[in-house]
């Protein structure tokens, strides 16, 4: 059963059927890049290490993993994060089923990670795909030097030869993301601060947003969630497609965040305040 949020979600989401999925290793700047470019979207954040931080310092451990301290507390920490790995999957749903969490009303998506695993990501992205999903990534690139520097300022840091591996697996699956996602593959060059590279990502990433949803599948979920919610009419909306199946044309306008019309069973006055418009 589908609770009020759900229904507040789902067809009036602005971004519906949109997934992000952001690579880069320890200190490339992804959390900085997400925050600047996909800010006021509406997209969901899923990232286990937010949680995992949060568990951290509510226990008041270490947050340098290079530390002897940090060590000595590696089984409870260890314990900590698959944790937080089992609540942030039950927030964003089943991903084989699309039940559950943002992906019960096909909620857009920011699914943080370091992209070292192509293999999981490509399934993840695939999966998607199959529920209705546009799927892109952000590939945050750095040099190593830069990433060890920015890593060595963060407030949790991990051990020199800890980012060092993650960012040579990272770099070596770049190729990899970029024939997967081909056109939906966004790479910011993440080395100077001084260089304003954030403002055509923006624009970028904005565009894709803008691309109306054309899947079939999601097509026909939207469809199937129109009749079971009883709406019969739609504000036109950013990015829905021509109704529920190919070569449809919407009736009356589209659904989005702007509203809809609902059948109350009943019909409005020819006359007065509320007589149909």
């Amino acid at each position: 059963m589908k609770n009020f949020q759900d229904l507040q979600e789902g067809l009036q989401d602005p971004n519906i059927f949109k997934a992000f999925f952001l690579a880069g290793g320890p200190g490339s700047g992804k959390s900085y890049v997400v925050r600047a470019t996909t800010g006021g979207t509406g997209l969901r954040i899923v990232n286990s290490d937010d949680v995992f931080e949060k568990y951290l310092k509510d226990a008041g451990f270490d947050m340098d993993m290079s530390t002897v301290k940090a060590e000595r507390e590696k089984e409870e920490r260890d314990k900590m994060r698959d944790r937080a790995k089992k609540l942030t999957r039950t927030r964003m749903g089943d991903i084989t089923t699309g039940k559950g969490g943002y992906l019960e009303g096909r909620i857009g998506l920011i699914i943080d990670g370091t992209g070292k695993n192509y293999d999981k990501i490509a399934k993840q992205a695939t999966q998607l795909k199959q529920l209705g999903y546009d799927v892109h990534m952000i590939f945050v690139n750095t040099s190593l030097d830069t990433a060890l520097e920015r890593n060595a300022k963060r407030e949790r840091t991990v051990p020199a030869d800890v980012a060092t591996r993650a960012w040579n697996e990272v770099q070596r699956n770049m190729g990899k993301f970029s024939q997967y996602f081909r056109r939906n593959f966004v790479v910011v060059d993440n080395n100077d601060a001084e260089e304003d590279v954030l403002t055509p990502v923006m624009k970028q990433i904005r565009g894709l947003l803008k691309r109306k949803v054309n899947n079939p599948i999601a097509k026909a979920w939207i469809e199937n969630e129109m009749k079971l919610r009883g709406i019969t009419k739609f504000r036109p909306a950013r990015n829905i497609g021509m109704g529920g199946q190919p070569g449809a044309k919407p009736k009356g306008g589209l659904p989005g965040s702007s509203g809809f019309k609902v059948r109350m069973g009943r019909k409005r006055p020819k006359t007065g305040r509320f007589a149909k418009k």
